[in-house]
């Protein structure tokens, strides 16, 4: 049987089991509504309950901060929506940067049609942004600034921190997109400083469908969906309790495991990494080279697509990306990369790899033997390669 590995953790990762089995009871015997009067609405509210006080403590924040959403698109889209809407008087303007995930660039994009102007912040060749950058696009009707703690594609942590100073300086609402680090790093919205944090369950062993969005005590925010009180009035809809307990318990395991996930993650990404580019030439790493994910994996390679690696791969049963899961069948340049000032026919011969829990020491040695090979075969029919070579650059 051929060999089969995972590598597209970053899209979305598997249900631990711990997590499955607290989902069960809330799927079967406890179906109550929690919203109802009656005991059969005691345990679906109780364990809402308890799950909002487990996101709150996987990030540092109060349990009446946390409101539950369907997915990290939607906690985006309500933090970006809700403040504009609510703070709109004040101003019109709204700061974010060039490599965000589309689900905040679509928002910013919506806004701009609704008389709202929206700056987009640069980065550098490494995926980071600079905080002064961020200072000097603050205005006086800015009332908003979102800024991706890490990049879902490359894989770059930014100093949110740093930038956080910055906004809190000029008295601007602050908000990130935690998708890609809540629940993998060690995340806190008190030292981030930030008054809006999203975050989802199946980045870090949860299930699909359930997200939650922190909402610092005193930020005005209007509701994204209208209808009954469900989340204080702020977030209408009956609530998914199964998936909403199971992201409870991701969020239990994950605090008390992400220094060894972090750990052994960091040094089967840099063994991968070393291993790709010591045996494929022209090759290049995406990202910075220390501040990104543990498990992230960005490479590009040239003279030849990423989407035909990612056919020879999958024939192999090795699962990656072409980059974010959202975007992977537009077949086009990842805007990350082109922000990066990485060139269109780089940017085209790109893989993700995101390594998690499953991944071992074997995985690695597997890819970096069946890679190079696949490579090699592309590049042999790519006229591009067959000018460089005759150029005298392709060897």
């Amino acid at each position: 049987m051929k060999r089969k590995v995972y590598m597209d953790y970053a899209s979305t990762t598997p249900v631990r089991p711990e997590v499955a089995e607290a989902m069960i009871p809330y799927i079967k015997e406890e179906f109550g509504n929690p919203q109802s009067l009656h005991s059969f609405g005691d345990k679906p509210k109780q364990a809402v309950d308890e799950a909002r006080v487990k996101v709150a403590e996987l990030i540092g924040a109060l349990q009446e901060e946390i409101y539950f959403t369907s997915s990290g698109t939607e906690s985006d889209n309500f933090a970006l929506k809700g403040i504009a809407l609510a703070h709109q008087k004040k101003g019109k303007h709204i700061i974010t940067s060039e490599i965000e995930h589309h689900a905040v660039l679509h928002s910013a994009k919506s806004l701009e049609k609704l008389g709202f102007e929206v700056t987009y912040v640069p980065v550098d060749k490494f995926g980071l942004i600079d905080p002064q950058q961020v200072r000097s696009a603050i205005r006086k009707d800015t009332i908003l600034v979102s800024i991706v703690h890490a990049s879902n594609e490359v894989g770059t942590i930014e100093p949110i921190e740093e930038i956080s100073k910055v906004v809190k300086e000029a008295g601007v609402i602050f908000h990130t997109d935690a998708l890609q680090t809540a629940g993998t790093i060690p995340v806190s919205v008190n030292a981030l400083g930030v008054d809006l944090m999203s975050l989802a369950a199946h980045q870090f062993y949860g299930p699909k469908g359930v997200a939650a969005i922190y909402i610092r005590k005193g930020i005005r925010i209007t509701p994204f969906i209208d209808g009954g009180v469900q989340e204080n009035g702020r977030r209408a809809g009956t609530e998914n309790v199964p998936a909403i307990a199971g992201m409870g318990k991701a969020c239990e395991l994950a605090k008390s495991e992400i220094p060894g996930r972090v750990e052994a993650l960091t040094k089967l990404r840099d063994k991968f990494i070393q291993g790709l580019l010591s045996k494929i030439e022209h090759a290049y790493l995406n990202g910075h080279p220390t501040k990104r994910l543990p498990g992230n994996v960005n490479i590009s390679f040239e003279y030849i697509e990423g989407e035909s690696m990612l056919l020879f791969l999958n024939i192999e049963g090795v699962a990656a990306s072409s980059g974010s899961a959202c975007t992977s069948r537009a077949l086009k340049a990842s805007h990350v990369l082109t922000a990066m000032g990485v060139p269109p026919e780089i940017a085209q011969g790109s893989l993700l790899f995101s390594l998690g829990a499953g991944n071992s020491v074997e995985d690695i040695d597997y890819v970096c033997q069946i890679l190079p090979p696949i490579v090699e075969r592309l590049r042999k029919m790519s006229p591009l390669y067959e000018e460089a070579s005759k150029a005298g650059k392709g060897k």
